[in-house]
Parts: C-alpha cells; structure tokens; sequence
C-alpha cells in the first residue's frame, strides 16, 4: 500500500475489529516523508514490521519500501509511534537490499536474530527473487550496527519475457520474493518459508511452438518501437496518444499466448 499501515485489533472473542489507518502521536497517519516527486518509490511500503528495534522494551516498526531502503518508527508504547520515521543505515548509509545490477526494490524485513548473537538482524526479500540477510554487529543490548546485505539464497536464473515457462521448469523462487521466518521442522533451527510471484506461459491454443516464438518475437519488435516512440514525445498530449497504442499493444498478447499469474511457496529448512 502506497505508504498508509492499517491496523486490525483483535478482540476476545479470535475476531478482528475492521482496518484502521495507523497513526502517529501527531493523529496523522504514519508515512514516510519524501523531498521531491522523484522519491516517490521510497514511500510506498513492501510490509511493516513490529518489533522492539532499540531495546527499550517498547514496540517499534521496521518497514521496507519499493525503493529497497529501510525505515523505523519509534514506538511509544501502548501502540502509538512518533511520526517522523528514521533511515535504518549501515557505514553512514542507507541500508539497501542489493539487486542483480547494482541496487534491488521491494525490501521485505523480517527481524529477527538470525545468527543467534543475541542481537536482532534483518533478512529480506527482493523484487529479483533473491534472499538476503544484514547482520547486526553491535551485540546484545546496543545500538543496531548493521553490515551491507549479503545473499544467502541467490535468484533464480532471470527468465526473458515469451520465453514458454511450467511449473514444472521452476527450480527456486522467481521474483518479488516475501519471506517468514520460523523453526518449521522443529529441530531448533530457523528455516525460511519464501512465497514469489512467477507468470507461468504457454503458447496459444493451436500455436506449435515455432510459431509462437515468431509471433514473441515480432510483437517485442513492435513493443520497442512504440517505447521509443512514447519516450520521443514532447507534449503531454502525444505522450499519452502513445501510451494507449502501447496499451493495445499489450492487450494483443492475448491473441498468441496464454499466461497464469501467480506465486508459490517455498520451503528452505537449515542444515
């Protein structure tokens, strides 16, 4: 959701009470501020996390963003948080999750003392599938001191788009990867449930598969073309007569291929 929590109180009974926008000390909703139009990625929230982050015995919240940077809200007990969020840093960064090339999005925090240290660490999810882990240095009781993220289960190898894809041909979690961490086999050790979202594709009904690759083909051609186009527009008015031929375009994929959007759930247990 772009930026906004919401909060369901649970009531005696195991039921919920509806969803309520969660907000600061301030009675303005919690988000995460932004200086100009071009941060507007760092805004938009991938899952909040509650947890006492500093060790003060109150709830916090750890949050992940779009951008794959990370934030708390300090909590204030009895479920109230100070507006203003803080950047979680590492070496007077920023933390970030890492991608493929450089920078990775959609940053998923599941907190938790990974390393059995006894301080908290941070493991994520990735917009390219990929598991990560930022380890905390400070030790019990202090200030989080967080290192760079590492990868501790690499994406999967990148599918090109058209390219037919099974169920049966995934050997790992495709991309926009959120994870839960927890004992699943009871042996004392944490494992890692990963769910991710996959477009399983098939050719058309009647397509032998030569003929839908030509067909894949043909229609990225036209694809690239109209994207060049749409970024050659100057007026807003051009732009968004390109846009709609862009969106038609789309809409043709039906005509020649079939897709099936969903996700799986992954199990990985610790040695």
């Amino acid at each position: 959701m772009a930026g906004l929590f919401q909060v369901l109180h649970g009531k005696s009974d195991g039921t919920f009470t509806p969803a309520k926008i969660l907000n600061g000390t301030d009675g303005q909703p919690l988000i995460i501020p932004i200086k100009d139009k071009d941060q507007l990625i760092e805004k938009i929230c991938t899952r909040p996390f509650a947890i006492d982050w500093d060790g003060d015995g109150k709830l916090d919240l750890v949050v992940g963003t779009f951008a794959g940077s990370f934030y708390w809200f300090k909590g204030e007990g009895k479920g109230k948080f100070q507006p203003k969020p803080e950047v979680i840093k590492s070496g007077g960064k920023p933390l970030k999750i890492i991608g493929r090339q450089g920078d990775g999005h959609h940053s998923d925090p599941f907190v938790i003392d990974w390393d059995g240290d006894g301080d908290l660490d941070i493991l994520s999810g990735s917009s390219d599938g990929s598991i990560q882990w930022s380890e905390n240095r400070a030790g019990k009781g202090k200030p989080p001191e967080m290192t760079t993220f590492q990868v501790i289960i690499p994406s999967a190898k990148d599918i090109p788009y058209g390219q037919p894809l099974k169920e049966e041909d995934l050997k790992g979690p495709a991309n926009s990867t959120r994870i839960w961490v927890a004992d699943i086999n009871g042996d004392g050790k944490l494992d890692l449930l990963v769910g991710d979202n996959v477009n399983l594709v098939s050719p058309a009904k009647g397509l032998s598969d030569e003929e839908f690759k030509k067909k894949v083909d043909a229609w990225q051609a036209e694809v690239a073309e109209v994207s060049k186009e749409i970024n050659a527009q100057a007026s807003e008015e051009k732009r968004n007569a390109a846009n709609l031929k862009f969106n038609k375009l789309y809409e043709k994929r039906s005509t020649f291929m079939t897709e099936k959007r969903t996700g799986f759930v992954w199990l990985y247990l610790q040695k």
